[in-house]
């Protein structure tokens, strides 16, 4: 018996910002909030759990494409993270809108590991602007998509937060130091640099796009296999990683034991590349350093839910541990974002005012096992 196309989607609530079709056996989803570079809202990261949630179960469905909407004549963004002046505005505004900024982070992180434990083949088009909360719902993709466009990056520490969405996870994975590197200074890596890393799989020219998502969309899709083939077929030599000559110099600074070893290093070095990791290093907030850099070594040790349990902790202090008038990603965001004045006024100003003390207690969590917000996830 065939299956409407509409019985197989969910209803969805974010007015027009998550698109779903079907065609075949392909559950193909757009991210469209373009005018926002596709970042995440609250009612979009719903909307996705709804349509993974219901694919899951449905025979009909045997895989599932993402990809980002785009604007005429502009650069291309598959999503470029979650609304940080939505976060700004909750976390001043305080109760009752902390609640749904604490829901936000809560069903973000569960999205997360949802897309990375899903059954079916699920593939990432990630054409752009991939960052924070973009990096989040492609890293757990069986197949991940890039173009010469593609500008990946993890650059909360820029905004006074830390590397979330799993972030510890799957960066700690990358060869050697390449995490601590990323995560410290939110470098973005294009194409070549993601594959080379493990944060990508397969190279598509921009130019194909257009007939990859027409073929997806239109074409006949009978099978998971013939889904994956019809990407495959797109598939060309990806371009050359651009910082691999620079593993011996990221393993040997960024694989220091601490923050001050790390920019003690930096600066005894006498190259331009350690001198501009250097100054980009010395803008970002020394406390969030040390707690990214810790948050990296620990997730090492953890599962993917292990770890999202604990950046769920580590995020609510980061809202929490101090008033929002004194919260390093409130200024972060308002130095960035909403006053621009690019000023960030960082407490402690200097990586030697650091203390170990206010490391780990980021890490305290405020939960219980049984109570905490993420205790289903396994």
């Amino acid at each position: 018996m065939t299956v409407a196309t509409s019985a197989l989607i969910p209803a969805l609530q974010s007015d027009g910002q998550i698109l779903a079709e079907v065609n075949g056996c392909l559950g193909l989803i757009t991210l469209h909030r373009a005018g926002a570079l596709n970042a995440l809202s609250l009612a979009m990261i719903r909307d996705l759990q709804r349509l993974f949630k219901a694919w899951s179960a449905a025979p009909e469905i045997e895989a599932v494409v993402l990809l980002g909407a785009g604007r005429p004549g502009k650069p291309a963004a598959f999503c470029a993270g979650g609304d940080i002046r939505f976060f700004h505005q909750a976390a001043v505004a305080g109760a009752p809108a902390t609640l749904e900024l604490d829901a936000f982070f809560t069903e973000e992180y569960a999205l997360n590991h949802l897309i990375h434990q899903f059954p079916k083949p699920y593939i990432a088009l990630m054409d752009g602007v991939v960052m924070g909360g973009g990096m989040g719902i492609s890293q757990g993709a069986k197949l991940r998509v890039l173009t010469e466009h593609s500008k990946l990056a993890m650059p909360e520490t820029h905004i006074g937060l830390f590397p979330d969405v799993g972030g510890g996870y799957f960066l700690s994975q990358c060869p050697g130091a390449v995490g601590e590197w990323l995560a410290l200074t939110g470098q973005p890596i294009a194409a070549g640099d993601a594959i080379e890393f493990g944060l990508g799989d397969v190279f598509v020219q921009s130019s194909a796009l257009p007939g990859l998502i027409q073929s997806l969309r239109e074409g006949e899709q009978l099978s998971a296999e013939h889904v994956v083939a019809t990407v495959m077929e797109h598939v060309d030599l990806a371009p050359a990683a651009d910082h691999l000559s620079l593993m011996n110099r990221i393993d040997r600074h960024f694989g220091l034991a601490d923050l001050p070893a790390i920019m003690a290093s930096l600066a005894a070095a006498d190259d331009e590349w350690a001198k501009h990791t250097l100054a980009t290093l010395l803008k970002r907030s020394p406390l969030m350093l040390a707690v990214t850099l810790e948050q990296l070594r620990r997730a090492r040790r953890l599962s993917l839910a292990e770890d999202l349990r604990m950046e769920r902790d580590m995020v609510h202090h980061c809202f929490n541990l101090r008033p929002a008038s004194e919260s390093e990603t409130v200024e972060g965001i308002r130095a960035l974002v909403i006053d621009k004045d690019h000023a960030p006024r960082w407490q402690p100003a200097r990586v030697e005012d650091v203390t170990e003390a206010q490391v780990q207690a980021f890490f305290a969590s405020p939960w219980s096992p049984e109570q905490h917000p993420l205790r289903a996830l396994n």
